[in-house]
């Protein structure tokens, strides 16, 4: 289907079952969204959008719950997704402005738009090696396949993102060659001194603790988001923007990684899926199970 073909379906989500959706709603996905806002933002239309029409110095804690709300709704929402689509472009219609090399730019400008969404794919393909386990080949392209799924959701035409991964690589070094710098945005995301307010969210009592421990929460927190941050982006994107990495901060990320690949399976699903995918993921097992013990109609012959 066209990205654009809205008929009586519209654009679908990726199924369920397949290679996003495992990877999507499990917490280790947490640890791999800084690195692609930060690749984002490192396109400077994208940076300079954000910088001029975000919340996120403000209120980052709020611009992030709603970033991976959305993210979920894409994978999980069902019919919800293609509205959540729709949000998304209504949203984006007035972002415009001057980019740090003095040109003009629109959010949907099909480029930039299309950058904003294909970061996803290389930094989950690159962060499950470490996180989860590396992707055998038929993983990658199907991998690939259901991100463009989700693409069509947001209203990215066809045109507009390479459609194999044999295109999609030499898209993604030209990009990273011509384009790609350390904005303003970058800067902030990787920072380990800028002010950030503590979250507001939650139970009072919390809010109030969060707020006393703050100056001693901050400066670690800082450091752990940089680290994971520069650590899970592509080695080739890392480069690209200009963020160190060393050898010993190399081996801290693998000790680090292995520890998350241990823990995170044995947890109780509670607490290893996001909300929205693990009523997702409860909804398809009843579904299947449902479909497994429906009785055939009388005098159905089973086929083979």
């Amino acid at each position: 289907m066209s990205s654009t073909d809205t008929g009586r379906t519209g654009p679908v989500p990726p199924p369920p079952g397949g290679v996003l959706w495992s990877l999507a709603g499990d917490v280790r996905g947490l640890l791999m969204l800084p690195a692609a806002l930060t690749l984002q933002v490192a396109h400077p239309a994208v940076g300079a959008g954000v910088d001029e029409h975000s919340v996120f110095r403000t209120d980052p804690w709020g611009r992030g719950e709603r970033s991976l709300r959305s993210l979920q709704l894409w994978v999980y929402g069902g019919e919800a997704a293609a509205e959540e689509g729709r949000r998304l472009r209504t949203l984006h219609r007035t972002i415009q402005g001057t980019d740090t090399r003095g040109r003009r730019y629109h959010a949907l400008t099909p480029a930039n738009y299309a950058w904003v969404h294909a970061t996803g794919f290389p930094v989950y393909q690159h962060a499950a090696r470490y996180l989860v386990r590396p992707l055998g080949e038929a993983q990658e392209r199907a991998l690939y396949r259901e991100w463009l799924q989700v693409g069509r959701i947001l209203g990215i035409h066809d045109r507009d993102m390479p459609q194999t991964i044999e295109e999609f690589w030499p898209y993604y070094r030209s990009v990273l060659a011509d384009e790609i710098e350390r904005t303003p945005v970058v800067e902030d995301l990787v920072a380990t001194d800028r002010p950030v307010p503590p979250p507001d969210r939650g139970p009072l009592a919390v809010r109030l603790l969060l707020r006393a421990l703050w100056p001693v929460l901050l400066p670690p927190l800082a450091r752990f988001r940089r680290f994971v941050t520069v650590g899970l982006m592509p080695p080739e994107a890392r480069e690209a923007i200009g963020l160190a990495w060393g050898d010993a901060e190399e081996r801290r990320l693998r000790r680090f990684c292995a520890l998350v690949r241990r823990v995170v399976p044995v947890l109780p699903e509670r607490l290893r899926y996001l909300p929205l995918a693990r009523r997702a993921r409860a909804a398809w097992r009843a579904e299947r199970g449902a479909r497994a013990i429906r009785p055939r109609p009388a005098g159905s012959v089973r086929s083979g």
